[in-house]
């Protein structure tokens, strides 16, 4: 019986652009837990491989010196595709071991495989890119009902959900926070309430986990007159300012500064949103800063399904509420507005009035109204360092190699905008 698992990426990667340009997909956080994390979860005696684009490969060798990358020392392996969001019985229906080589598929999407034997040898020829689904041909298939994530707003739709189904999990192997006194904080729904001996709350705060839990972080500050609602996750070394309001399906940090209103977000780490203004059914990658008022649309005015651009493709995604997607190490300037299903790019800056287009290009520069021009990749690069030590955190040479690539690689859509390369 096996004991390896390989944590693939697809050919349809490029759907959860802007979001995955500077992570595996896999890295992506929804609930409480990364998609990586879930999956390694349901397979807790196997050993990894995380597969990835060549050009990720190096910064996710530094981040996870415990597993494999790009290679897979095994004679058989069970491939499980990096867009799958693992349910807490993920590996009961998709198990360790076949007497023979089999694919699993949830409406044509390749969801995991059992490869053996020479295959095998095929498949670890091919960990130097995606893998397409024509590598899975020939193989028996097994349908199963799994989720899989299509495109960012998919993972927004299902954060709610997996913020319970992550908390249930953890709770089942962490100790319950000791009931501290904490003088003037209000508890609605206490059992479903998890708070780290660390965080730090202060009088008038009101954690209500009546309709879905709650987690706070280790080091976290939630300051005065601050309303959460569950399901809710606060991750570690977080802030949330005063008279914020955090509505359920939420999801920051770790390393966030938040305040005003958010709703059904996703925030990942080292982003800051700490100013008045509304964040609704959107995703933020990391590192980015949204300036004070910045507010998005996550619902139509005649209530009809969002659209999205992304790139040159238009999108009905079937959902009411969609709100703004926007890689990292971008930024907004105060006051800034986004319409319903808007994608901003990595490392780009939006300013002034109005809505600037529902697709923004990953390194632009501008404002509504006004043409784009391009943030030239020396000075962002600059930017980045800057702001990563004003956090403690080095900008290393697999950064720069990181943003370099990336600029080079979305050079095209800034081209087909008029935009200087």
């Amino acid at each position: 019986m096996t004991s390896h698992i390989c944590i693939f990426e697809d050919a349809q990667i490029d759907r959860m652009f802007p979001l995955a340009y500077m992570r595996p997909v896999y890295d992506l956080r929804c609930g409480i837990s990364s998609l990586r994390e879930k999956i390694v979860r349901a397979y807790p005696k196997a050993t990894v491989t995380l597969h990835c684009r060549p050009y990720l490969a190096d910064t996710v060798r530094l981040r996870n010196p415990k597993h494999h990358v790009n290679e897979i020392p095994a004679n058989d392996c069970l491939f499980i595709n990096g867009r799958v969001v693992a349910e807490q019985n993920f590996g009961r229906k998709i198990p360790f071991g076949s007497k023979k080589d089999i694919v699993y598929v949830q409406d044509g999407v390749i969801v995991a495989a059992f490869i053996s034997g020479a295959r095998l040898t095929k498949f670890k020829e091919s960990l130097g890119n995606v893998l397409p689904a024509s590598l899975f041909e020939g193989l028996p298939e097994v349908n199963v009902d799994v989720k899989v994530a299509s495109y960012p707003w998919d993972l927004i739709h299902e954060n709610g959900r997996e913020l319970v189904l992550d908390f249930q999990a953890l709770m089942g192997k962490k100790r319950k926070s000791k009931r501290r006194k904490i003088e003037g904080l209000y508890l609605l729904g206490k059992e479903g309430i998890f708070i780290a001996d660390s965080a730090v709350i202060k009088p008038g705060v009101v954690l209500d986990a009546e309709k879905g839990p709650i987690y706070i972080g280790k080091n976290v500050k939630i300051l005065p007159f601050t309303t959460i609602v569950g399901p809710v996750y606060i991750g570690d070394d977080s802030i949330v300012k005063a008279n914020s309001t955090i509505y359920q399906n939420t999801s920051i940090g770790p390393v966030c500064k938040v305040g005003g209103e958010i709703e059904g977000s996703i925030i990942h780490g080292y982003s800051n949103k700490q100013h008045s203004g509304f964040l609704g059914h959107s995703y933020l990658g990391a590192w980015v800063n949204l300036g004070a008022g910045t507010c998005n649309s996550d619902l139509k005015n005649n209530y009809s399904s969002v659209k999205v651009h992304l790139g040159s493709e238009e999108i009905d995604t079937g959902l009411q509420f969609v709100g703004l997607t926007m890689g990292d190490h971008s930024k907004s300037a105060i006051n800034s507005v986004f319409n319903t299903g808007t994608i901003v790019g990595v490392s780009s800056n939006i300013a002034g009035s109005g809505f600037p287009p529902k697709y923004v290009p990953s390194f632009s520069w501008g404002a509504p109204g006004e043409t784009f021009t391009t943030y030239k990749v020396d000075r962002a690069i600059d930017v980045a360092r800057k702001v990563m030590a004003r956090r403690k955190v080095e900008f290393m040479k697999v950064d720069e190699t990181l943003f370099r690539k990336i600029f080079e690689m979305t050079s095209e859509e800034r081209r087909k905008r008029g935009m200087p390369a």
